[in-house]
């Protein structure tokens, strides 16, 4: 068990400000095969503090495996892998977590049954005492979890109640909040509103913009372009493990990115073929010249 004594009026705002002039991580080329498969090919992608950076796509594009190389979990296989600067090739999600970069996956990881606060510090609880007879010190924990919670604007009336009786969009948002207490400079948001409705995923986007405006770099992976745009400062889109689209926010409009996002391109391509089709509407497609935002293409050109 760690004692963990200063949270983010510690390390987290001292260590992000000023921000830093380059990216916190940095993809270059950077792509993944298991076997003869290849999940990921030829990305580039920039992460700055102060920025949410939206990883956006259909399922099987490849946010899954860029998750599992930024967070420790894989190694990739081709391109390079910087943090801070300097190449890095992690071996486990610990590796990750001492360079400051957290996940916070759909599951949550947390224990329903349990107190807020016991899974605020779940697996680094605070202790206190002599060693080897040292106890946990519910007390701190306590105080440390609500002061935490209520600088990311978290305000929860009881910290006893589980965890599970929360609601989805309090649940993101306390793991939001841990995430940061314990150092987190880069921090990943795998689908934090996919099951979540639209009030809810509101409460969630709140808290993501907050974090933004305390310093981190986020990584916000969505397939949704609107719950994107909203908090945004550059928007990735993967297709087929190759990135179609790697725009800032005045680069891309709201349209644009959802063009891209549901296979405006080929929809595009297909457009003469599909006013042929009795009862397909192709009014609103977009033309093939319309898809300006800039798109990345792989080193090879394909995949």
């Amino acid at each position: 068990m760690t004692d963990k004594t200063n949270g983010t009026h510690g390390a987290v705002l001292e260590d992000s400000t000023p921000v830093p002039d380059g990216p916190l991580v940095e993809l270059r080329g950077a792509g993944k095969s298991y076997g003869n498969v290849r999940a990921l090919h030829g990305v580039d992608l920039k992460v700055h503090a102060g920025e949410v950076t939206c990883v956006l796509g259909d399922n099987g594009a490849g946010k899954s495996t860029l998750i599992k190389i930024i967070s420790g979990l894989h190694q990739h296989t081709e391109g390079t892998f910087l943090v801070d600067g300097q190449p890095v090739r992690f071996t486990s999600p610990r590796e990750a977590l001492d360079k400051g970069i957290a996940t916070v996956y759909q599951d949550l990881a947390t224990v329903p049954l349990m107190p807020v606060w016991r899974n605020f510090f779940l697996g680094s609880e605070m202790t206190k005492g002599p060693w080897p007879v040292r106890r946990l010190d519910i007390a701190r924990m306590k105080k440390t979890a609500d002061e935490e919670l209520r600088n990311m604007g978290i305000v929860l009336d009881d910290l006893e109640q589980p965890i599970g009786t929360l609601s989805g969009g309090q649940r993101q948002s306390v793991a939001i909040a841990r995430a940061v207490y314990f150092g987190a400079r880069v921090l990943i948001l795998d689908e934090p509103t996919a099951a979540l409705g639209v009030k809810q995923s509101g409460v969630v986007l709140k808290y993501i913009a907050a974090a933004r405006d305390r310093g981190l770099g986020v990584i916000f992976i969505t397939h949704n372009p609107h719950h994107a745009y909203m908090v945004g400062d550059h928007f990735s889109v993967l297709r087929l493990g190759t990135l179609e689209l790697s725009a800032s926010r005045d680069q891309v409009g709201l349209e644009e990115l959802t063009n891209h996002m549901a296979g405006g391109a080929e929809l595009a391509a297909l457009k003469h073929e599909l006013a042929q089709v009795r009862g397909v509407d192709v009014e609103e497609l977009p033309e093939e010249g319309d898809l300006t935002a800039p798109v990345a293409t792989s080193p090879e050109g394909s995949t």
